[in-house]
């Protein structure tokens, strides 16, 4: 049996997507973020040594990282190679690059836009309020919103040149690219870029996506 830790509000809910899209049985263990800093439970160490989810555990393989996650189910039990190209061809090209752009590239500014909102929303002394405030805007300002608006931009020509990210089918890719999307429209908001607005509609679409939703629980990323 194939365990999930899976932590709310986090990128092991694209694990459980693609074990909806491969038919596959599993169990969910849950572990809830601190209300306060938004981090894991320190149960989760005792998982993986960072204490971070998504975890995997399939037989005696434990696995961490929501790429690598991803790319070992689907070279284990996508036999038909329903979600990823065949090697060889652009489309896996593509398809590796999204697979990797999402978490080492399109992420850390995403990332780095809710650290910096946080910060200006943090409890400190009246005296330091304005000066914190202060540093957030012109990081969020002057680096931030830039980089993210780059990424934005970008994201939105490359689904004008296919249906999906890695060509016209729906692969694993797009499950891993789900996370950055999210996140952008939750904290930066997709009115320009409705070629990302659609791509969330049809996977929101998805009968895979609402099942792995039921299994992992609510799921909000403006938190």
């Amino acid at each position: 049996m194939i365990t999930v830790h899976h932590l709310n509000n986090s990128r092991s809910q694209r694990v459980l997507w693609l074990l909806e899209e491969l038919g596959l049985d599993y169990t969910v263990v849950r572990y809830q973020r601190d209300p306060r800093t938004l981090l894991a439970p320190p149960s989760l160490r005792a998982v993986h040594p960072l204490g971070k989810s998504p975890v995997l555990v399939d037989g005696g393989n434990t696995l961490a990282e929501s790429g690598a996650v991803l790319e070992y189910l689907v070279e284990r039990y996508d036999a038909a190679r329903a979600f990823a190209p065949s090697p060889g061809t652009a489309e896996h090209l593509r398809y590796r690059y999204w697979l990797h752009y999402a978490e080492g590239t399109a992420m850390p500014p995403m990332l780095l836009s809710l650290v910096f909102s946080r910060i200006k929303q943090a409890p400190m002394p009246f005296f330091a309020r304005p000066i914190a405030r202060s540093i957030a805007d012109k990081a969020l300002q002057g680096f931030v919103a830039p980089q993210v608006r780059l990424h934005l931009d970008y994201m939105e020509a490359e689904l004008g040149k296919a249906r999906w990210f890695a060509g016209e089918n729906f692969s694993a890719a797009d499950i891993q690219m789900s996370f950055p999307v999210e996140a952008a429209a939750a904290r930066a908001g997709l009115g320009t870029y409705p070629k990302l607005a659609d791509f969330l509609s049809r996977i929101h679409a998805r009968p895979a996506y609402q099942r792995a939703l039921e299994q992992g629980g609510p799921f909000d990323l403006l938190t």
